[in-house]
């Protein structure tokens, strides 16, 4: 059965340009709520930035097994690619701006549509914005 995650990679893998993989692993930080103690608020904070090549990785159990080695405590990974240039891919250099922009957009309550959203068992999330 292919998944969402090895589908990811073999898209990338498939592209005209080679691709570098973007990833942010995200932490809920929980708020209670004094006035409805049964409900609990929070906001998603960047916790750690990665970029891969595709060819680098293989499957999402893996990967998550390698950023739990760097740190356990993250609940979400997003993703997404970086086009190269003339057949080669982007450099990690070139990648951290794109990084920098993934956890500014996290934090700043962004649409995140443009990103793939994973949860630690691998299943697509969907996250939207608190902004009115």
């Amino acid at each position: 059965m292919k998944t969402q995650f090895k589908e990811l990679l073999e898209a990338a893998q498939s592209q005209d340009e080679p691709q570098r993989l973007l990833f942010l692993f995200a932490q809920i930080e929980k708020q209670e709520s004094k006035k409805h103690k049964q409900r609990q608020h929070g906001s998603v904070v960047p916790l750690m930035c990665v970029d891969k090549l595709p060819q680098e990785l293989t499957t999402f159990a893996a990967f998550a097994a390698e950023a739990d080695q760097v740190s356990p405590d993250w609940d979400f990974m997003m993703v997404t690619g970086l086009d190269g240039k003339n057949g080669q891919p982007p450099s990690s250099d070139e990648a951290e701006s794109h990084l920098n922009k993934m956890a500014n957009d996290l934090m700043m309550g962004a649409d995140l549509s443009r990103y793939l959203i994973f949860d630690r068992k691998e299943n697509p999330v969907v996250m939207q914005s608190n902004q009115h």
